[in-house]
């Protein structure tokens, strides 16, 4: 599987590469877009001076690993986002034909371009506005890639909604946007039921605000509390699709996949 996975990720940069400017204008495009918002924390806290306990530094943080964190899922699992769209059209069919792990295999197999803008994005951010311990950058590595691995669970949960509600892309699509527009402010500000919402059907908590914490006060409780978190969320994103595999019926498809 991982030779396979190795193999989609030089087949998908390869095609990204053959319009290289194209390439060039939506990372760069994308990497400017999220600058844009430096400017706006920074004139806010000018005037605030903190929100509940976050400053500047902090909220760069926060926006570091969400950027990353999207980026890699975007690069290396983007295909996720497009699982109802291969579910109702009877796409599925070509990936049930393979002899290899099936949710791998659909995942890897395409790469949203624009994500290495928010990749980049996200580690330069994090190079320059934080402390560059060795413990913070291991933190942050493994951060950045539990957060891809958790986008994707979330597309893989509420995509996996069309094997029983027919087409759930625009819930899909809805709630994958939610979580990361949640991620990029200050958990702090969310209080009472949204917050119990922020940890389940919206686990931006679990993506981005404990990670946060996590670097910022490192305590071992809180990291096996973040990955038992991130194993439960996996593992019923997991059972929802498979579950919903045996409701597929076969779109009847001829296709080819090189």
């Amino acid at each position: 599987m991982r030779g396979l996975i190795g193999k989609y990720i030089r087949f998908n940069l390869a095609a990204a590469m053959e319009y290289r400017v194209s390439f060039v204008i939506q990372v760069l495009g994308m990497a400017l877009n999220n600058s844009a918002f430096i400017f706006f924390w920074l004139l806010l806290f000018d005037k605030v001076g903190d929100i509940n306990g976050y400053g500047f530094t902090e909220v760069m943080l926060l926006w570091s690993l969400a950027a990353a964190g999207f980026g890699f899922n975007e690069v290396f699992l983007g295909n996720g986002r497009y699982l109802s769209r291969i579910i109702y059209q009877g796409e599925l069919d070509v990936y049930l034909l393979q002899p290899v792990p099936l949710i791998p295999n659909i995942l890897c197999s395409r790469m949203n371009v624009s994500g290495w803008g928010d990749l980049a994005y996200g580690i330069i951010l994090f190079l320059l506005s934080q402390e560059l311990t060795p413990l913070w950058i291991f933190l942050f590595a493994v951060s950045c890639v539990l957060a891809a691995l958790l986008f994707s669970s979330i597309n893989l949960f509420y995509h996996s909604l069309t094997f029983y509600m027919g087409n759930g892309e625009n819930l899909a699509s809805a709630a994958y946007n939610m979580v990361l527009t949640f991620a990029t402010y200050p958990g702090t500000i969310f209080k009472g039921a949204s917050t119990w919402i922020m940890h389940t059907l919206l686990p931006a908590a679990l993506v981005i605000w404990i990670p946060t914490e996590l670097i910022l006060h490192f305590s071992l409780s809180r990291a096996l509390f973040l990955l038992a978190g991130d194993g439960i969320l996996v593992a019923t994103a997991y059972l929802l699709f498979k579950g919903g595999l045996r409701r597929y019926a076969s779109g009847n498809r001829m296709g080819t996949r090189l």
